[in-house]
């Protein structure tokens, strides 16, 4: 028996240019749309049994979209994070979502804060798990892994096509032996990601995720740390959507401390630590941020036509 809960629609959306999104969906199609914006590497399909058994308990339909250059969709690069938004608003459009809430995991992070920042009106309310923090502009938050990437930031648009065919080959080395390739990460990892990774249901989303969805090619997490290294293109502090940000006190590649730098410049946000937990510690309350998501959903009261005066 699969451990995992198959998607109940997979497709590809047109967007600007001819290019498509690939999209996967969980839960009733009835249900109140929550998009589920994958982490770096990832793909549509990076959602937890316990999102995907919580979508049809609370009466959610779950949305998992492919970041170009990864799955069903076609491989781009973005002028900037928030350039994304215009190719999702497509993907609202024509999935039918008036209202929606977004989840970012780590590196989806940036892309679910410029949703809420570009269509204030349309989002119910925003849930960060361990999401990377910016490197540029005013509001940078120096340290973690990205940061450190920061610096080779010069370097590496002109290197995005060698480092992507790299990635790609890499994957199609690891994918005969992917089993216990992800046996030892996950015995490497800190602790808490260990508990996390124990769980089959969790190896078998990882294995089907990224294997599965890698073989049009893996362009996607190397357009992602260009971006990230790059202003995104909007601030935090001009934000008036409710956000909730998961963080783990453990978390090595986005460290607590960077979160605890960010959370406070959005105007309606709110950080829950989770003890003992690192990168990855988000996706064990998948049950929790839905639900904290629907509490947004039926209780709007933010002045989300008005941006926040200057601070």
């Amino acid at each position: 028996m699969n451990p995992i809960t198959a998607p109940r629609v997979e497709g590809e959306i047109v967007v600007r240019r001819g290019r498509k999104l690939g999209f996967a969906e969980f839960g009733p199609a009835g249900g109140r749309p929550v998009i589920w914006l994958h982490g770096t590497p990832g793909a549509r399909r990076q959602i937890p049994q316990a999102a995907r058994i919580a979508a049809f308990e609370l009466d959610v339909r779950l949305i998992g979209i492919d970041r170009p250059g990864v799955g069903l969709s076609t491989p781009h690069l973005y002028d900037s994070i928030h350039d994304f938004t215009a190719d999702l608003e497509i993907v609202f459009d024509q999935l039918g979502l008036e209202r929606v809430a977004m989840i970012g995991l780590s590196g989806g992070g940036p892309y679910a804060l410029a949703a809420a920042h570009a269509f204030p009106a349309r989002i119910a309310g925003v849930g960060i798990l361990g999401g990377v923090a910016p490197t540029r502009g005013p509001e940078a938050v120096a340290g973690g892994l990205v940061g450190l990437l920061a610096l080779l930031s010069p370097i590496l648009p002109p290197l995005r096509v060698p480092l992507s065919l790299t990635l790609n080959a890499l994957i199609r080395l690891a994918r005969p032996v992917a089993s216990p390739v992800f046996d030892l990460y996950a015995a490497l990892a800190p602790e808490g990601d260990r508990r996390f990774f124990a769980l089959p249901e969790v190896k078998a989303m990882f294995l089907d995720d990224l294997v599965g969805n890698s073989r049009r090619g893996l362009s996607a997490p190397v357009y992602d740390l260009i971006l990230f290294t790059r202003q995104w293109g909007f601030l935090l502090s001009d934000i008036v959507v409710p956000v909730a940000w998961w963080h783990g006190d453990a978390d090595y590649i986005v460290p607590l401390a960077q979160a605890r730098r960010v959370v406070p410049l959005i105007p309606f946000a709110e950080l829950f630590v989770r003890p003992g937990e690192s990168h990855l510690g988000g996706m064990a309350a998948a049950e929790e941020v839905l639900i904290k998501l629907l509490s947004f959903w039926d209780d709007d009261t933010s002045p989300r036509n008005e941006r926040p005066a200057p601070r």
